[in-house]
């Protein structure tokens, strides 16, 4: 799912990095937030609404939404969207007091 060539722009990407989600093992790049991590590994739902619970994507991509907030490292409401990448990290969906269980598709 990330795209790999471009006409007009140069993706200089930095070297691959591993982070749970969910439990399951995947693989991003350093540098690239966490969102955008987790669109490419082909993750479509990153929470859903509060009353409703209808799913809720990656939207805004510059931290105004919060409908990508997630738990990081154990830290809730973490805005996935603008928080970079790391090797190691532990992202977990949230919803209110439990954690959303959401197959990667």
């Amino acid at each position: 799912m990330r795209i790999e060539n471009h006409p007009i722009l140069e993706f200089n990407r930095g070297e691959k990095v591993k982070f749970i989600f969910n439990g399951e093992e995947l693989e991003g790049y350093k540098g690239e937030t966490i969102a955008a991590a987790l669109h490419a590994a082909g993750v479509k739902v990153l929470g859903e609404s509060l009353f409703k619970h209808r799913p809720r994507g990656f939207y805004c991509a510059i931290g105004n939404c919060s409908s990508c907030n997630m738990i990081v490292d154990g830290e809730p409401n973490v805005r996935t969207c603008i928080t970079e990448l790391r090797d190691g990290m532990i992202v977990e969906t949230q919803q209110g007091k439990g954690v959303i269980n959401y197959e990667i598709r």
